[in-house]
C-alpha cells in the first residue's frame, strides 16, 4: 500500500450542550498540538466534520493560559490556519485512498455528533479494516463507540484504549452536562479501558494500528505515536 502522507483529521460541528447553556465545540489544542507534530514530520493534513462548514471552538480553549501550551496561541493568530475551519469537508465527501491515517479530535461537542453520524462509523471501520492508523484524542473516542467491522464485532472490543475519564469529567464540572459517560461506555463495548495514574497527566495507549490519548494533554503524545507508526510502515 503506497503512503499517501496524507492524514485525515475529525473535528465536530456542535457549538452547545443539549442539557446546559454552556458552549462548546473543537478543543483546540487537540488539533494544534497534533497538527505541529505531523506537520514537522512531512505530513499534509485535511479537516473534515460529519455535516462539513464551519467548526465551533470551545470558548475554555481560548482562554490565555490554554492557548499558551505548546504553541497553539501561534497557530490562533495564525489567519491561514484557522480559515481552514471554516469550510470543513462532509465526512462522506471523503476518499479512504487519499489518507494515511485518521484522527479524530475532541471538545465536547463530539459527543453529540461523533456517535451519530453514520459516515463517521463507516469511514473509521473502513480505515481500520484496510490497515490504515485509527486514532483518537479525550472525547474524540465517542467516535469509535457504533464502529463494527465487516464480522459484526465492535472495533473497540477487545481492544486497550483509553478517552477523557469519568473523574476529569467531574473535575472539569462537566458530569451534569454530558449526555453520557466515555469510560463507562467503552467499557460497556468491550474495550479494556486503561487512564493514567493522575486526572489531566498526558497518556497514551495504543493497540497496534488504534492509537487513543486520554485528554487534551495527550494530543501531542498521539500525533507522535501516529508519526511512529506511519514510520515503520
Amino acid at each position: 500500500m503506497a503512503r499517501k502522507n496524507r492524514i485525515l483529521i475529525v473535528v465536530t460541528n456542535v457549538p452547545e450542550y443539549r442539557k446546559v447553556g454552556m458552549r462548546t465545540g473543537l478543543w483546540l489544542g487537540e488539533l494544534t498540538h497534533f497538527w505541529d507534530v505531523a506537520e514537522r514530520a512531512g505530513f499534509e493534513m485535511d479537516i473534515a466534520s460529519p455535516a462539513g462548514g464551519t467548526v465551533p471552538l470551545d470558548p475554555e480553549s481560548l482562554s490565555h493560559e490554554v492557548l499558551a501550551e505548546l504553541g497553539t496561541e501561534q497557530r490562533y493568530r495564525d489567519r491561514e490556519f484557522m480559515d481552514l475551519l471554516a469550510d470543513t469537508k462532509r465526512i462522506s465527501e471523503v476518499g479512504l485512498d487519499d489518507y494515511d491515517a485518521i484522527y479524530l479530535t475532541g471538545g465536547h461537542g463530539v459527543m453529540f455528533d461523533f456517535p451519530q453520524s453514520a459516515d463517521l462509523e463507516e469511514l473509521m471501520a473502513r480505515f481500520y479494516e484496510a490497515g490504515k492508523v485509527v486514532s483518537t484524542v479525550c472525547h474524540g473516542a465517542t467516535g469509535l463507540l457504533n464502529v463494527q467491522l465487516s464480522s459484526g464485532e465492535p472495533l473497540i472490543r477487545g481492544k486497550r484504549v483509553t478517552g477523557f475519564s469519568w473523574p476529569e469529567e467531574e473535575l472539569a464540572n462537566r458530569a451534569d452536562a454530558v449526555p453520557y459517560n466515555l469510560q463507562e461506555e467503552l467499557a460497556k463495548l468491550g474495550a479494556e479501558y486503561r487512564t493514567a495514574d493522575e486526572p489531566f497527566d498526558a497518556y497514551v495507549v495504543e493497540d497496534g494500528r488504534l492509537i487513543t490519548g486520554q485528554n487534551p494533554g495527550s494530543a501531542k503524545a498521539v500525533g507522535e505515536a501516529v508519526v511512529r507508526q506511519l514510520a515503520a510502515v
